[in-house]
């Protein structure tokens, strides 16, 4: 019986058994070039779906329900929109630039899932240093940004881009430095031996450095792709709508589309340093069958024959691979949407920040907050990860944490004197 968790590697495999041995190499970058290019926009419609829906419930609407069922089919629609609006580009604007900018945009957001590991054997490019390709082009996106703003020729474009450039090297910094950690103690750039090397010796979130990289290395990400509450680039009250207030049509959607996926990605990756990438319990998957039949099986605005032909699917999944472990592409798409419902949240909860707060929290606290995680985790490895280095590493980060806590407190309010006229 084929493996669950190798289903899409062997499948794969089987694939590239109709090719000649000397062809194979080319169609094996062929099949992985298109499998990207066919999952990346997937993700990004139905991210844009689970945000919709999310954000309404919190605030206690429905979301989309008109076209399709649950609103399923609003993303191909919203698509389909997007290609049918008329492309404005404003007099004046360079229209080369104008057009290469969101295209430049969207390439390293889909360059990105090359190194990506969304489970055992599932990555494209296992390259030795995967993590320093991760920086590398997530940092081009800036360049992007700022072509954008400078060819639309519009001052709310400009200030946009001018703003998103800053906070992006600003965010930057810390990020690279909380990854810094996962490097000495994994001692590897390559995105499968970070995985393994949590494995081997549990997830890295769970030790006081990697849950303190963890924090910082996420909320930079946020930060990075423009997400509430560090969303800045396009405040509306201030910029109108920020670097892209010029766009439409096709073009905008290529902004959105990048926002989306690099958002994914920085959730993905987030998984991958810290949270233990495709590895998780060995839970059998009759369990996740049964509670998928039963979902199924309920969801009332699904006719009946749908309902059970659904329901019998799933259970004839779990007597199939019951016995089997969940796979580790189940467990790395769970905890990375996990995270993108925590950055859904945030949207949900948080008002945006001042620039004044945004720049500051980077350069104030998550820079020197990263800088001491260094020499925590330093502590926590040199002492052999015993009890004395947990106690040495978690003392580090607490004293550190309230003392910057207490540097960057506001000064208190002094007591105005009126003085009235005679």
């Amino acid at each position: 019986m084929t493996s669950l968790d190798q289903l899409f590697v062997n499948a794969k495999h089987l694939l590239l058994s109709v090719f000649p041995s000397s062809l194979r190499p080319l169609a094996s970058i062929l099949v992985m070039i298109g499998a990207i290019a066919a999952v990346a926009p997937a993700i990004m419609m139905y991210l844009t779906w689970i945000e919709r829906k999310v954000i309404a419930r919190m605030q206690n609407r429905f979301g989309p329900t008109r076209v399709g069922v649950y609103g399923l089919a609003q993303p191909l629609a919203d698509g389909l929109k997007m290609l049918i609006k008329e492309d404005i580009v404003p007099r004046g604007a360079d229209p080369l630039i104008h057009l290469l900018a969101p295209v430049l945009s969207l390439a390293p957001a889909i360059l990105l899932f090359a190194v990506l590991p969304f489970g055992r054997n599932m990555i494209a490019a296992d390259v030795n240093v995967g993590l320093l390709y991760f920086f590398a082009i997530s940092s081009v996106g800036s360049y992007a940004i700022f072509m954008g703003g400078w060819a639309s020729r519009s001052k709310f474009s400009i200030l946009g881009a001018m703003r998103s450039v800053a906070q992006i090297i600003s965010y930057e910094v810390p990020g690279v430095l909380s990854a810094v950690t996962v490097i000495m103690i994994a001692g590897t750039l390559k995105m499968s031996g970070i995985v393994e090397a949590q494995i081997q010796n549990g997830w890295f979130v769970f030790t006081p450095w990697g849950f303190i990289a963890c924090l910082i290395f996420f909320l930079s990400g946020v930060a990075e792709v423009n997400r509430t509450p560090f969303d800045m680039p396009e405040a509306e009250s201030e910029l109108v709508g920020g670097f892209h207030t010029e766009y439409s049509g096709m073009k905008f959607a290529l902004w959105y589309m990048a926002e989306f996926l690099e958002s994914f990605a920085i959730c993905a990756f987030t998984v991958t340093f810290f949270l233990g990438g495709w590895h998780g319990p060995a839970i059998p998957f009759w369990i996740l069958a049964l509670l998928l039949a039963v979902i199924m099986g309920t969801a009332t605005l699904l006719s009946m024959p749908v309902r059970g032909l659904g329901a019998l699917a799933m259970i004839g999944a779990g007597v199939l691979w019951g016995l089997q472990p969940i796979p580790s592409w189940v467990w790395f798409f769970a905890k990375t949407y996990l995270l993108i419902f925590v950055l859904v949240w945030f949207r949900g909860t948080f008002p945006r920040l001042r620039i004044d707060q945004l720049m500051g929290l980077a350069w104030k606290f998550f820079l020197p907050m990263a800088l001491l995680n260094i020499l925590a985790a330093g502590c926590w490895w040199f002492l052999g990860q015993s009890v004395a280095g947990w106690i040495v590493s978690f003392l580090i980060l607490a004293v550190g944490w309230w003392l910057l806590i207490q540097a960057n407190k506001p000064a208190p309010l002094q007591r105005r004197t009126y003085v009235f006229a005679e």
